[in-house]
């Protein structure tokens, strides 16, 4: 697992022609951010803007060209993250162009990979697109995971490229009509190592993962029995991930590519024996999906390996008070930088544990417009 190191949170941010966010500047972020307005004011584009400074891409499709403000042809984020232990605050920053081109900035210096920017800023989302971890395809649940174990284990990562790559070439051989056996061995030994690697990483987060999931779905829904989470690795579990290849051969040969392996894995939800997503209400899938992703960030936290932004959208509009109230404390509870919206401030202010109201900022969102609003402990 990953070394302990400091811990950073996001105390600026600089927003260039996102949507209707054409030129905002916000100082004075703190541990919990509120922005509140009616909506289409921008607020959501805030949120939208600070994952785009933690992954490169916005949360509400890979469309580069809706993200940007009509007539523009780039948009930037700019943020600077203050240092728990001490040094100077270091600055990110993501550019993205119509044409689909990022440039990627940390500390003054250019970086070829979205997985260094990760690092520094690592965010997590919680809005109504969240139900895709129960109705979505595997993708969604696969990134969920690799997520959470990218941010623990720094070997994932190396792993996770190696086996990119060696899938690439070996689907690329089986789509010839002639194939040297001798260069589909390698290809396919290579693969094994580091699909297994993966494979295993994967399963000892999700052993971790577990058990804290468990915990908060019984606080936010203590009447949901039956529930449990199963991990599927994406071939037969009797076999080892060599022999799963081997005994595929001839079908990969067939179809022309792998079709078993890590690329093939899972979450499953379940209740009863049941997919969660076709026996849970729309209220309780909601507080199960809050409880993954409170899972995640719990893990992060207590793993001690990094700060963890939540983005939480509207939250009041997808939890009835009596939800939100235990969302928002078990927000507080964590040592994460927290983003949210809503519609009037007072929606989270009423749910938010009190003693966190002295670390609370305040954003009032208009037409694309945003000015911080008066700190709630004055």
């Amino acid at each position: 697992m990953r070394a302990e190191r400091s811990r950073a949170q996001l105390s600026a941010l600089q927003i260039s022609h996102i949507r209707n966010l054409e030129n905002v500047r916000l100082e004075g972020l703190r541990r919990v951010n509120v922005f509140f307005g009616r909506n289409g004011s921008g607020k959501t584009s805030v949120l939208e803007s600070i994952h785009l400074l933690g992954l490169a891409r916005s949360f509400r499709g890979n469309s580069v060209k809706s993200l940007i403000s009509h007539g523009q042809s780039t948009c930037t984020v700019f943020g600077r993250l203050s240092r728990s232990d001490g040094p100077a605050p270091i600055s990110v920053g993501v550019t993205r162009s119509t044409s689909g081109e990022a440039q990627i900035k940390v500390a003054g210096r250019i970086v070829r990979t979205v997985a260094e920017l990760a690092e520094e800023l690592p965010v997590l989302v919680i809005n109504a697109d969240s139900f895709d971890l129960l109705t979505g395809s595997p993708v969604a649940r696969r990134q969920f995971l690799d997520w959470g174990v990218f941010h623990v284990e720094h070997q994932f990562f190396h792993q996770w490229q190696r086996y990119q790559r060696c899938i690439k070439q070996r689907n690329k051989l089986l789509r010839h009509g002639k194939i040297d056996s001798r260069e589909l061995a390698v290809w396919t030994h290579d693969l094994a190592a580091s699909g297994t690697a993966i494979t295993e990483f994967r399963r000892a987060y999700f052993n971790l993962l577990v058990p804290r999931f468990q915990a908060i779905v019984a606080q936010l829904a203590p009447t949901l029995e039956g529930l449990e989470v199963r991990f599927r690795q994406g071939w037969d579990q009797r076999l080892s991930y060599e022999e799963a290849l081997g005994s595929s051969t001839e079908t990969d040969m067939e179809r022309g590519y792998t079709h078993v392996g890590p690329q093939r894995a899972d979450i499953k939800v379940m209740v009863n024996g049941h997919l969660a997503a076709d026996t849970l209400s729309r209220g309780q899938q909601k507080l199960v999906v809050c409880s993954l992703k409170l899972a995640q960030g719990q893990l992060m936290y207590e793993m001690g390996r990094c700060q963890c932004a939540y983005l939480v959208d509207d939250l009041p509009s997808e939890l009835d008070r009596q939800h939100s109230e235990h969302v928002c404390a078990l927000l507080a509870a964590m040592d994460a930088q927290v983003f949210i919206t809503c519609v009037h401030k007072d929606d989270i202010m009423a749910v938010w544990p009190e003693p966190g109201l002295r670390d609370m900022a305040l954003f009032h969102v208009e037409h694309g417009h945003i000015k911080p609003y008066a700190d709630p402990s004055e």
